[in-house]
Parts: C-alpha cells; sequence; structure tokens
C-alpha cells in the first residue's frame, strides 16, 4: 500500500502553495492562538489503505522538504474526512461508484477532444470500477488513477501537453504548472468543475477563435492539401515541372489545348499571366509581397496555407498554452513564420513591420521578456562563432580587413593591432571585435535590447533588400527591423521624455543609451495560424518545421 499511495502523492502534490488544511482550526489557549489539527479515525477498510499510505509518506519524507510539506497538507485534507476517497462514494447498497463530482470530471474529459485533447488520454482503464469490484485495494488504485488523471487534465489546458524544448530546445518558455494539490481540493469540492476547467484556458483572442475554428471543423472538409515541391524561384514566363501543381493548388484553369494536339498532349509548364495574378492574390492574403513571383516564402505558404486540418488547428491552440498569461496591454509581437512585428495597444494593433529573421541553420528562439534599453549608434559585438568561421578566414588572407569593415579588436578592454598578430597559431577568441557605428555597421542606426540568455534582439539592418522578399529568414537569430526609427516612435509613444525625434537627434558616431522608464513585454512566437476576428484563417509557412515537429509529438 506504501507504493500505491506514493504513486497518489506523486500524481497530486508535486507542485504547490499553501492549501488550507480543512483539519486545522486556530483555538486560543491562555489568550494564545494555537493551531489545533483535527484527524479523523477512518470507518473503512478503503479509508484505512488511503491513511496507512498518506502517513507513510508524510512521515518518511525529509522534515522541512517540500515533499514533507505537501504530504502534511494532504494527510491533513484526508484526515478531517475520516480518510475517505474523495472521488469514490459508497451507497446504500453498498455497491461503490463514482461521487458527483468525479461524474462531472469524467463528462469534461469525455468533452475534451474540444479541446483538442484525446479523451482517452484521460478514461484510462485504470479508471474502470467495475474491474475492481469491492477489492479496497483495487478501489484505492482507482482513487489514486482518477486524481491523476484530473490534475493532469487540468495541467493540459492550462498548460500544454508538450514541453516547448522537446520541440526545440532552444524555445526558452517557462512552462506554466499549477499548484496541484490546491487543484485536486478545489475540484473535489466544486458543484462546477467543467468551471474551474474553463478559467484555466488562455484568455487571448486567437486561442480561442481557434478553439471556434476546432469545434466547426468537419473532417469531411479536410482533403489532402497538393504539395509544391521546392524548386527554382518562378517567374512570368519561365517553364517548370511543378507549374500543374501550382495551379491545381490555385484553381487556375488549364490553358486550352488545341484540338489538333491530340490527347497525348504535353502539359503546359509555362508560369504564365493566369498563374502569377492567382499567385498575387494568394501573396496579398497573407500580406506577403504581393509580386506575382513563386519563391521560397510563397512555396512555403502554399504548402502550409489553404484549408488549415485539424492538427495545424490543434498545434497552435497548444502553442499559445505555452505564452504567458497576459502579453501586457502595451506589447511587441514578433510572429517569426509570419515575418512581422507588431505593437499591440489594449487589443488594437497601433504599428506593423516586417521583419528578417534567423535563417534554419541559425533559428531565432521563442521565448518573453521586456525592452529596457534603446541604444543609438551601437556597436556590434561580434559573435565568438562569426569571428571564428567568418572572421579568422578573412585575416588569414589579408591582415588589415578588419580595418576595411570598420571592425575593431579589443584586448583587455584596449584596441589593439590585430594585424600583428599570427593568425596561424593564435586563437581569436581570446580576444573581443566590434564593428564601430556607421552607416555600413550590420545593427544599423539603433538596436532594441531586452537582456536574454540568448543574446538575441531588435536592430535596424544596412541590408534593406532582404524585406522586399517573401521569404526572410536570412540573420544569424536577431531580429532585423523594416522601418526601425518608425517602430522606435511608435514603442516609445508612452514615455514622457522619449520621442523618435529625440532618439534621430542622437545621430552620429558615438553610442548612446537610451533607457526606457517603463519596460516593454516582448514576445517572439511561433505560429503557422492566425485568425481574424471575422473567423478568416491566415496559414503561414513552416519555417523552422516546428508545427510538424509538434503534430508528431502530439499524436504519439
Amino acid at each position: 500500500m506504501r507504493n500505491l499511495m506514493a504513486a497518489l502523492l506523486a500524481g497530486v502534490v508535486l507542485v504547490g502553495a499553501a492549501v488550507p488544511s480543512l483539519a486545522q482550526e486556530v483555538v486560543r489557549v491562555a489568550g494564545i492562538d494555537a493551531t489545533r489539527v483535527v484527524i479523523a479515525p477512518p470507518q473503512s477498510e478503503l479509508a484505512r489503505i488511503i491513511k496507512t499510505g498518506l502517513s507513510t509518506a508524510y512521515q518518511d519524507a525529509a522534515k522541512d522538504s517540500r515533499a514533507y510539506t505537501q504530504a502534511q497538507k494532504l494527510y491533513f485534507f484526508y484526515g478531517a474526512r475520516h480518510f475517505e476517497p474523495l472521488w469514490l462514494q459508497e451507497g446504500d447498497n453498498g455497491k461503490v461508484s463514482f461521487a458527483p463530482s468525479a461524474e462531472k470530471i469524467i463528462a469534461a474529459f469525455k468533452a475534451s477532444a474540444a479541446e483538442g485533447f484525446r479523451p482517452s488520454d484521460y478514461l484510462t482503464p485504470e479508471l474502470d470500477l467495475a474491474a475492481a469490484g469491492a477489492d479496497p485495494a483495487k478501489l484505492a488504485a482507482v482513487e489514486t488513477a482518477f486524481s491523476n488523471a484530473a490534475v493532469k487534465y487540468a495541467q493540459d489546458i492550462y498548460g500544454g501537453r508538450i514541453a516547448p524544448t522537446a520541440v526545440n530546445s532552444a524555445w526558452t518558455i517557462t512552462p506554466k504548472r499549477i499548484n496541484e494539490a490546491e487543484m485536486l481540493v478545489k475540484l473535489a469540492s466544486s458543484d462546477d468543475p467543467a468551471k474551474i476547467f474553463a478559467d484555466l484556458e488562455p484568455k487571448h483572442a486567437e486561442f480561442q477563435r481557434l478553439k471556434a475554428a476546432l469545434l466547426k471543423f468537419d473532417d469531411s472538409e479536410a482533403i489532402d492539401q497538393v504539395a509544391i515541391p521546392d524548386g527554382k524561384t518562378l517567374k512570368l514566363g519561365m517553364t517548370d515541372e511543378r507549374v500543374p501543381l501550382l495551379r491545381q493548388r490555385l484553381g487556375v484553369a488549364e490553358p486550352d489545348v488545341p484540338e489538333t494536339a491530340g490527347a497525348a498532349a504535353a502539359p503546359d509548364l509555362t508560369y504564365g499571366d493566369a498563374l502569377v495574378a492567382a499567385v498575387k492574390a494568394f501573396q496579398e492574403s497573407l500580406d506577403l509581397t504581393a509580386d506575382g513571383v513563386a519563391g521560397p516564402a510563397t512555396i512555403a505558404a502554399l504548402n502550409g496555407g489553404g484549408t488549415a486540418t485539424k492538427d495545424d488547428i490543434i498545434a497552435n491552440m497548444e502553442r499559445w498554452r505555452w505564452e504567458p498569461e497576459e502579453f501586457g496591454k502595451f506589447h511587441v509581437f514578433v510572429n517569426l513564420p509570419e515575418f512581422r512585428l507588431r505593437i499591440m495597444d489594449d487589443g488594437k494593433e497601433a504599428y506593423t513591420t516586417r521583419v528578417v529573421i534567423g535563417t534554419t541553420k541559425h533559428q531565432t528562439p521563442v521565448f518573453s521578456d521586456e525592452i529596457e534599453h534603446i541604444v543609438v549608434n551601437p556597436y556590434w559585438n561580434v559573435p565568438a562563432s562569426i569571428a571564428t568561421n567568418e572572421i579568422k578566414p578573412h585575416l588569414l588572407a589579408n591582415p588589415g580587413y578588419l580595418a576595411g569593415q570598420n571592425m575593431e579588436m579589443l584586448s583587455g578592454g584596449k584596441v589593439i593591432n590585430a594585424s600583428a598578430i599570427d593568425w596561424t597559431s593564435t586563437n581569436i577568441n581570446k580576444f573581443h571585435i566590434r564593428q564601430r557605428p556607421g552607416g555600413g555597421n550590420a545593427l544599423g542606426r539603433v538596436k532594441f535590447l531586452f537582456p536574454n540568455q540568448h543574446d538575441v534582439y531588435l536592430h535596424d539592418t544596412p541590408s534593406k533588400s532582404l524585406f522586399a522578399r517573401s521569404f526572410r529568414a536570412y540573420s544569424h537569430g536577431c531580429v532585423r527591423v523594416e522601418n526601425p526609427m518608425e517602430f522606435a516612435g511608435a514603442l516609445v509613444q508612452h514615455e514622457a521624455k522619449i520621442s523618435q525625434a529625440s532618439l534621430e537627434g542622437l545621430f552620429g558616431d558615438r553610442e548612446a543609451w537610451v533607457n526606457l522608464d517603463t519596460h516593454i513585454p516582448v514576445h517572439l512566437s511561433y505560429f503557422t495560424l492566425r485568425i481574424d476576428e471575422d473567423g478568416t484563417i491566415r496559414s503561414y509557412g513552416d519555417v523552422y518545421g516546428a508545427n510538424k515537429k509538434l503534430i508528431a509529438l502530439l499524436n504519439e
């Protein structure tokens, strides 16, 4: 029985703040407040098994440890109720059944497909009361299994089923955790556990829209999407074997074939006007560059777009469960697959612009933080990997390379002459390399800092041409902003002493740090589906393959 109840404890009290104990009451003795613990004796064999298991776990835990505190709370809670189970009840005929609160939770399990879950994950064979019969040990096992299932369901609703790091180890999203012991007691004493579960859901409008879309989803409408293979960028007049697939995907009619051509006529492989127009319309629907050119981003969007699958909806719902409960009334939201940044002010879009994100090799991580500083005329501090892989080969070929790039090398905080060093036998990472402020600086005129473990931030760039492309994953991991000073002006609109004009007034050759009075939340996120207020679903390419990987994990 010890292992049985230890399993109960493991399932329900690993996380928690204080839970008000029904087995404790404050009494006044000789003018002093004291806590009296009331432990009611068990009155059935099942209750005795529960008490033994809880008592053993309580006594075996190291004093002052979390395990001890949680075991004590659970022991007190059950002790106030004669150690009777939370989820089982005995009828006048002696037959054991689920308590009304348990039946309501079972109803929630049965309806969990509406949350994007599998009912079978919660309605497991371990909840089979008929199989337990009248055996107290087996009934105690059902009690344990039900507690585990109830807490698991609550946790899945609140924080998701999959750990973000299982999708990408660089996604440093702090998992949201419920207080499991508190949740167990709350559910057991509630007349409406469905409301408790509903209160755990993300309140973000787009999560609710995804859930509504899932409820309306008809499996019969989901057809196999035509997949377009990767290949060369297609422009008007080019020929390509993928053209017929593009026509099929976009519903563009085949060109008329002369009757004299015969049944064996070869398909028309020309990327013509009608197909270009259809591609433009598709690009406009996703706010991509509407140039009619079928490049990597458009092909990726076509393969991820169209009719969203149920798996796509569920995977995006899962990622919303990973997000913070509150984004902040005024915040920055960067959706990586969309290559776009937005400033949101009280639920409304205050500003938006295009961004360039990290390549698939140097992926921009997903996490939340706060913008604290704006740096005008920034130095670019060259990362060690770039110094080793890109700069050192140039120095070996040309000792004066750094000067030509407006860069300098420092040792002990002092600038040194890099051309005087023998780079064939010297580790370049013994030194610090930085690029001086200026028009050609890799960070442009301004950067926006939110100190983080990834050393990732938002910044300007001299490579403006990349913003005209639909596919914009070209950086080493930081996020490049198309219109950085416009963004800066929108970002500081609530700052009393800072404006776009005051920031531009700092332009020059000296680095200047501007500290924000109010830190601004910034969220780097990964959503391949966005749903407008009118229910329109916008689908974006799975640029890092994270959506596909999450779907696989959810379906295991």
